[in-house]
């Protein structure tokens, strides 16, 4: 497996140009090889392919715009093959609480797209919150099961973000296990702890109760390819870099063998 920073997680430090190359030497410098692209301001594609290649980069399955996948499909996968990519990736698709309608009718949506995409030799994937696990009572399965039903495993695949997948009170093994031929693309690998008020707070990866031992081994029994270290909010107005960093830190302590750092 092959670790990345996600993007999302550097957001605002991510707005033009010359923020993201800053931001992308400050990473590579923490010590990560690889990128999940999430929440970029405009960029020119070649440009950031060029800065890539400049500092020895790699790409794994950037979170990009819905209509853009769906209406300009041909051109992402352009760009994705020339920032070398392995797929194409969704942060968050529309579903419904109440039924499937919402989530079946987005799922038609993106059928085209999705086949041209398993067809360019790349992959598609569908990252989860909590909501995803929610039991639709019109068909008795959740909104990933519905989305798994839906796309065969070799064109759709799962970015399981644990720490949702926790959230919703899911087992994090027993989900791996679920979808285990839908882990190809990639996984979120983001802490969980619980402040004084008794909420659920995000933290650095090894500072939350989150096992990421067994989680790690369990992926790598089931051949997942990438995770990437994400923290959608930094508790206290903390600095963002310091928790990648923090997160880097404390996985190369407990010795988990990504092959790139």
């Amino acid at each position: 497996m092959k670790l990345a920073a996600q993007m999302y997680t550097l957001r605002e430090f991510c707005q033009t140009e010359e923020d993201i190359e800053k931001t992308l030497r400050k990473l590579k410098e923490i010590g990560y090889n690889a990128i999940q692209i999430s929440g970029f301001g405009p960029y020119r594609v070649e440009w950031l392919a060029d800065l890539l290649k400049e500092l020895d980069m790699e790409v794994c399955v950037p979170h990009l715009d819905y209509k853009r996948i769906v209406n300009d499909t041909d051109a992402l996968i352009a760009e994705m093959k020339l920032l070398g990519s392995n797929g194409i990736g969704v942060g968050s698709l529309m579903y419904d609480k109440k039924d499937s309608t919402v989530a079946a009718k987005t799922f038609d949506e993106l059928a085209p797209a999705i086949d041209k995409i398993h067809e360019a030799g790349l992959v598609f994937a569908f990252h989860n919150h909590w909501g995803e696990f929610l039991t639709l009572p019109d068909i008795g399965i959740n909104t990933f099961d519905q989305y798994a039903a839906r796309f065969p495993a070799d064109r759709a695949q799962v970015i399981l973000d644990f720490y949702w997948v926790v959230y919703a009170c899911q087992d994090p093994i027993k989900t791996i296990e679920k979808y285990k031929d839908r882990l190809n693309a990639l996984v979120h690998f983001k802490d969980m702890t619980i402040n004084d008020k008794g909420e659920r707070m995000f933290t650095e990866v090894f500072e939350g109760f989150i096992d990421y031992e067994a989680i790690f081994k369990k992926l790598d029994e089931c051949g997942a390819k990438w995770v990437a270290v994400e923290e959608d909010r930094i508790p206290n107005d903390g600095d963002p870099f310091e928790a990648l960093a923090k997160s880097l830190k404390n996985i190369k302590e407990r010795g988990l063998p990504f092959e790139n750092i």
